[in-house]
C-alpha cells in the first residue's frame, strides 16, 4: 500500500464515520482528491475532500475540515500534524519515522512493490508496431515496440488482462508494389533491361530477397509480370520481411501473444458482418457508385468510401472489421499505437466505434511521435521507400536493446524525441540508462562487499531502521513510498515515460546519498539500517526496469 492510499484511506475512514453520525448527510461522498503539494512547507499531502463535502454538508469548507480532523483516527506514530489552508485545504505532516514503513511494505511485497489491483477484471487489447510487411522496421517502429510493450507490462502489474497483437496488413496495393519490386531486381539480377516502378521499394533487402527469390524459384521472364507472378512474388518478399520482423522483436524483447493478418477478415467474413452491423443501423449508403459510411453524422468532415465502385474495399473497410472484432472478442478496452502521421484518421474510427454503438472510450489510439535521429550532432536521414532509413536492427546493434527502449520511453508518446547515437554509448551519467542501470548494479556490489565482510542484512526490524535519520534518507524513503502511485498513474493515463522519469529521479538520489556516506562500517546497527535501505532502492529499481522491458544488471 502506498503512503498516499494510507492518508486516502485515513480521510475516507473519517468522513464515513461523520456520515454514520448524520454531520455530513448520508449521500456517497463525491470524489475527493489526495496529492502531493508543490510546495513542500505544505505537507506531505493536502486533500481537497472538505470543499467537495461542503456543498452536500450545507456548511462551510473550513468548517467541514474541522469536522474531518476531529474525526481522524490515524495509526500511532502516523501524523506530527495537520493543518487547515487556504478556502479548506487539509495539509498533512507525517512523522519522519512512519516513512520508514515504506520499507516494511517493499520486503513484505516480495518483488511485487508497484503492483495494484487498480485494473482487475478488465481486459485491455493493446495493438502496436503493425508495421506493413515490406520492409524492415525502422527506428520509428521501434519508439512504438518499446512503447506498447512497457505499456502493456503497466496493465498487467496494475491487474488488467492484457493481450498483445500485431496487425499485419498483407491485403493491396503495398503488397502489389512490393511484389512487382522484386520481381523487377529479380530481372535486374539476371541482367536483364528494367524500368523500376516509380513508387517502388528500393532499399538494399528487396534486392537481397530477389536473390533469395531467384535461388528458390528459377529465373524471371523479360517484360512485364502477369498478376499471379506479381502475387507470389509479393507473398515471398511479405514471408520473408516478416519473419525477420518477429526476429527484431524477439530481439528488443518484443513478443506477441496474437499476428493477426488482414487475409482472414476476408476470409472469415468478418468484413461482411462488421457491414452488415453498419448497414442495419443504417449508417451505410450508396451514391456514385460505390458504399459509403456516414462518418458526418459523428462529428468527422466528410463521409468515407469503403467500398469503391470498382468493387474493391478500401483500407478503411479492413479497419472497420478489425476493430468490429476486436470488440467481438470482449475486450473492455482496445488501445492502437499508431505513428502521428495518422492523426487525421484518429475521428473516423471513432465514428465508426461509435457507429457500432460501442462507448468512445472504449477505445485509445495513441499517436508516437518522429524520431529525430542524430549521429554526431547531424540528422540521420530516414526514407522508406528510398532505403536510406536506419532500422531497428542497427540501432540494437550499435547501442544495444536496453539503451533503444530506455531512450524510447524516455519522453511522452506525443513528443518528438531525439536519440543520438553517440550519447546512447557514453557510460556517463549522461546516459540516462546508465544512470540507472549503475545505480542498480552498484548497489548489488554493495552486498557483494557485505558478503565478502560476513555481514548479513536481516529483515526490516523497526529499532534497527529507526537509525535513518540524515535527510537524504528520509528523502528517498519519500520517493520509493509514491511508487505505486506512479505505476497507477501510468496506467491510468497511459504513459510509461512516468517509469523512465522516476527511476531517474530514484537514481539520482542514490548516487548522491552513496557519494557522501558509508553503507558499511563498524557500526552494525546502522550498517543493517543502510542495508535495508538500499535493499528497497535496488528492489524499485529493478521492479521499474523490468516494467521497461530493460535489464537490471548486477554488475557494470
Amino acid at each position: 500500500m502506498s503512503m498516499r492510499r494510507r492518508v486516502v484511506d485515513l480521510v475516507q475512514a473519517a468522513v464515513l464515520a461523520l456520515q454514520e453520525q448524520g454531520v455530513l448527510g448520508a449521500a456517497p461522498a463525491p470524489v475527493f482528491q489526495v496529492d502531493i503539494p508543490k510546495i513542500p512547507e505544505h505537507g506531505d499531502f493536502a486533500t481537497n475532500v472538505a470543499l467537495v463535502l461542503a456543498k452536500l454538508a450545507r456548511k462551510a469548507p473550513r468548517q467541514v475540515a474541522e469536522l474531518i480532523i476531529a474525526a481522524l483516527s490515524p495509526p500511532p506514530g502516523m501524523l506530527a500534524r495537520v493543518e487547515i489552508a487556504g478556502p479548506g485545504f487539509i495539509n498533512f505532516f507525517l512523522e519522519d519515522s512512519f516513512w520508514l514503513q515504506v520499507l516494511a511494505d517493499i520486503e513484505a511485497a516480495q518483488g511485487t512493490y508497484g503492483d495494484s489491483t487498480f485494473g482487475a477484471g478488465k481486459r485491455v487489447q493493446v495493438e502496436f508496431v503493425s508495421a506493413n510487411p515490406t520492409g524492415p522496421l525502422h527506428v520509428g517502429h521501434g519508439r512504438g515496440a518499446a512503447l506498447g510493450d512497457a505499456l502493456a507490462n503497466i496493465l498487467t502489474a496494475t491487474g488488467h488482462e492484457v493481450e498483445r497483437e500485431y496487425y499485419i496488413n498483407d491485403v493491396g496495393l503495398q503488397m502489389q508494389t512490393l511484389g512487382l519490386s522484386l520481381f523487377r531486381r529479380a530481372q535486374e539480377l539476371q541482367g536483364l533491361p528494367v524500368t523500376f516502378p516509380e513508387h517502388g521499394y528500393q532499399g538494399d533487402y528487396i534486392k537481397t530477397l530477389a536473390g533469395q527469390y531467384l535461388a528458390e524459384h528459377g529465373p524471371v521472364p523479360a517484360g512485364d509480370p502477369d498478376p499471379e507472378t506479381v502475387e507470389r512474388c509479393g507473398r515471398f518478399a511479405g514471408e520473408a520481411i516478416l519473419a525477420a520482423i518477429r526476429q527484431d522483436l524477439a530481439d528488443f524483447g518484443v513478443h506477441f501473444d496474437h499476428w493477426y493478418s488482414e487475409t482472414r477478415l476476408f476470409q472469415d467474413q468478418i468484413l461482411d458482418k462488421a457491414l452488415a452491423t453498419l448497414q442495419a443501423q443504417g449508417y451505410l449508403y450508396e451514391a456514385d457508385g460505390a458504399w459509403w459510411f456516414r462518418a458526418t453524422a459523428f462529428g468527422d468532415e466528410k463521409d468515407r468510401v469503403i467500398r469503391r465502385q470498382t468493387g474493391a474495399t478500401t483500407y478503411f473497410a479492413s479497419d472497420i472489421a478489425y476493430h468490429w472484432l476486436k470488440f467481438q472478442r470482449g475486450f473492455d478496452q482496445v488501445i492502437d499505437i499508431w505513428g502521428a502521421d495518422h492523426h487525421g484518421y484518429v475521428p473516423r474510427l471513432q465514428a465508426v466505434v461509435q457507429a457500432l454503438g460501442i462507448a468512445p472510450e472504449r477505445l485509445k489510439v495513441l499517436l508516437v511521435q518522429l524520431v529525430s535521429l542524430l549521429r554526431e550532432g547531424q540528422p540521420v536521414a530516414m526514407t522508406t521507400r528510398g532505403g536510406t532509413f536506419v532500422t531497428l536492427r542497427q540501432v540494437m546493434d550499435e547501442v544495444g536493446k536496453d539503451v533503444a527502449r530506455f531512450i524510447f520511453l524516455s519522453r511522452r508518446a506525443d513528443a518528438q524525441l531525439e536519440f543520438d547515437l553517440e550519447l546512447a554509448k557514453k557510460q556517463t551519467s549522461e546516459n540516462p540508462v546508465y544512470y540507472v542501470q549503475y545505480a542498480h548494479a552498484r548497489l548489488a556490489s554493495v552486498f557483494r562487499l557485505a558478503a565478502e565482510r560476513g555481514i548479513a542484512w536481516q529483515s526490516a526490524a523497526r529499532s534497527v531502521l529507526q537509525r535513518l535519520t540524515l535527510p537524504e534518507e528520509l528523502a528517498i524513503l519519500k520517493v520509493l513510498a509514491g511508487y505505486p502511485d506512479v505505476v497507477t498513474a501510468a496506467a491510468r493515463h497511459l504513459e510509461p515515460h512516468r517509469i523512465t522519469y522516476f527511476l531517474t529521479e530514484l537514481a539520482k538520489q542514490l548516487h548522491a546519498y552513496y557519494y557522501k556516506h558509508r553503507f558499511l562500517s563498524d557500526d552494525l546497527e546502522l550498517t543493517q539500517a543502510r542495508l535495508l535501505l538500499v535493499r528497497g532502492i535496488q528492489t524499485v529499481l529493478d521492479h521499474g526496469l523490468r516494467i521497461l522491458g530493460v535489464e537490471a544488471p548486477e554488475s557494470m
